[in-house]
């Protein structure tokens, strides 16, 4: 067994456990929009903060695999690997509320948690990117300019959904979070 391997077991199970998460969370939400309370909305804004932090991890998972070579076993990076997985299980645990049937509008809870999720990944980006720019194998690839580009629409789009207000424009940031990534899966 490699050290990657070794490492991308750990990280794999808190990652999955993460998917499970969004997913069961979504599940939850779609049962109650479907049950016997009326007035019950999903909205717009849950559903895409959902589908953005599972396709950033998806991400994140996939970039990965371009460290594999690099990743070596010791007491600080378990810590570092558990670490960062465990800030996407934190992001997604957050995502859908435990207590749907408390809520009327699945969009209110997006207002409430929608700063902290949308930091843990913002602060992910940051320390993922630090961590590469420190690698002389990978820091050449983020300057290449569609790399650094695509990096700072992240950036500037996350930051815009953090602290925006109601309205359009958020749900068009959203989308566009949403749509950033689709794009970059089936362009690049």
């Amino acid at each position: 067994m490699s050290d990657f391997e070794f490492m991308f077991a750990l990280f794999g199970l808190l990652l999955g456990l993460s998917i499970a998460e969004l997913l069961s969370g979504l599940a939850r939400a779609i049962e109650e929009r479907l049950g016997s309370r009326r007035g019950f909305r999903l909205g717009w804004l849950t559903p895409l903060l959902a589908a953005f932090v599972l396709l950033d991890l998806l991400s994140f998972w996939g970039a990965a695999w371009l460290t594999r070579d690099l990743v070596r076993v010791s007491g600080e990076s378990l810590m570092l690997v558990t670490a960062f997985a465990s800030a996407y299980y934190m992001a997604a645990r957050l995502v859908f509320p435990r207590d749907v049937d408390a809520i009327e509008r699945l969009d209110e809870h997006f207002f409430r948690i929608r700063r902290i999720v949308i930091g843990i990944l913002f602060v992910l980006l940051i320390v993922q990117m630090t961590w590469y720019a420190s690698l002389p194998e990978l820091a050449p690839r983020l300057v290449r300019p569609l790399s650094l580009s695509l990096t700072c629409l992240l950036g500037v789009l996350m930051i815009l959904a953090a602290f925006l207000p109601r309205g359009r424009l958020l749900t068009l940031v959203m989308a566009a979070l949403v749509g950033r990534y689709v794009i970059s899966y089936l362009v690049f």
